[in-house]
């Protein structure tokens, strides 16, 4: 076993600023521009295209056969969910320090690293219509937070982001068609919605709601920014309707202390007894008082290395994230009355 006293850190940290915290309260996601470097979005990168071309493999994904041509393997993959259990690579995004240091400034400061999907989207492939990913992934309090990573640079015409800002106020829309048992069901008036997701704005009735709003934005990104968006702020996709790929990587965190009853559809102990799946999940940052899951491959984070990673309490005076003199939000101990309001 590897010590905790013998792992750096191997990126210089990011500090949020106390706009972009605002801005994401405000609009409900925050694009941060250059948050991964471009050496490392390129690997990614090149682990895709050694996939589509059959030169490398995710243990537990079937891929494409030698009789298919350059353009149906490039078309094989879609998505792939949760490649973070079986890929060292996949593993490293998730836990990824710069990505967790806004996470950590933005629902920390614990951290739950719950999920990974790798994203293809070739020429030709679908979007996917307006829905919200507290729908799919419950947590409680509801705390998630997506961080969806560019590894080709996303436009319109192949199908970047769109979001809906100020959406991320409303509760989480239930569905009448059996698909998820999540929703806002104790609230009186909620409406009750069908085809979460699906493109077609007359079939996903969630669609009459989001573009109540009328200021859909489209967040195109080069490689290397990450999108940060709250679970229940509206957003979509549209099909690639251009030439070239728009791959992305995307992870799904929540507060650590919050209590998660999933696991992407397996089944886990205490599940038929209403438990939770947090001891499936990886501590990310900081500490937690509720089971959590090592990192198979070894990453770094809280898990693993407490002395790095984990709670940022140096004494036991409380303290709060809070603006400094040059804009960043930092941990400033309660010295004083005027910390306590």
């Amino acid at each position: 076993m590897v010590l905790a006293e013998s792992f750096q850190r191997t990126h210089e940290q990011y500090q949020l600023r106390v706009d972009d915290y605002i801005a994401f309260r405000r609009d409900g996601f925050l694009h941060i521009k250059g948050l991964v470097s471009a050496d490392e979005v390129a690997e990614l990168a090149r682990f895709t295209d050694d996939m589509m071309a059959g030169a490398a493999t995710i243990p537990g994904i079937p891929a494409p056969s030698d009789d298919l041509s350059e353009a149906q393997r490039r078309r094989f993959y879609e998505r792939i969910h949760m490649p973070h259990r079986a890929l060292e690579l996949a593993e490293r995004f998730l836990l990824h320090p710069r990505i967790v240091d806004v996470l950590e400034a933005l629902i920390g400061p614990d951290v739950l690293a719950l999920q990974t999907m790798l994203f293809f989207k070739q020429p030709g492939q679908a979007g996917q219509g307006f829905h919200q990913d507290s729908y799919y992934i419950p947590t409680q309090p509801d705390t998630l937070i997506g961080a969806w990573l560019a590894i080709d640079p996303a436009d319109e015409e192949n199908g970047c982001l769109w979001m809906t800002p100020g959406s991320q106020h409303e509760p989480i829309y239930p569905d009448c068609d059996g698909a998820t048992q999540q929703g806002d069901t104790i609230l009186s008036d909620i409406e009750s919605i069908k085809a979460a997701s699906h493109p077609d704005i007359e079939v996903n009735t969630l669609a009459r709601i989001a573009l109540e709003y009328g200021k859909e934005v489209k967040v195109e990104a080069e490689p290397g920014d990450v999108i940060f968006f709250g679970g229940h702020v509206f957003h979509r996709s549209h099909q690639n309707d251009s030439q070239h790929s728009r791959r992305a990587f995307v992870s799904h965190y929540c507060n650590a202390r919050s209590r998660v009853p999933w696991n992407h559809g397996a089944t886990y102990d205490g599940e038929e007894e209403g438990g939770a799946a947090n001891y499936k999940h990886i501590l990310a940052r900081g500490s937690t008082h509720l089971p959590y899951a090592q990192p198979k491959f070894g990453t770094p984070c809280a898990a693993n290395a407490p002395e790095l990673y984990g709670p940022r309490f140096d004494d036991h005076r409380v303290k709060s994230m809070m603006g400094d003199d040059n804009g960043f939000m930092v941990l400033v101990p309660h010295e004083d009355v005027d910390h306590d309001h």
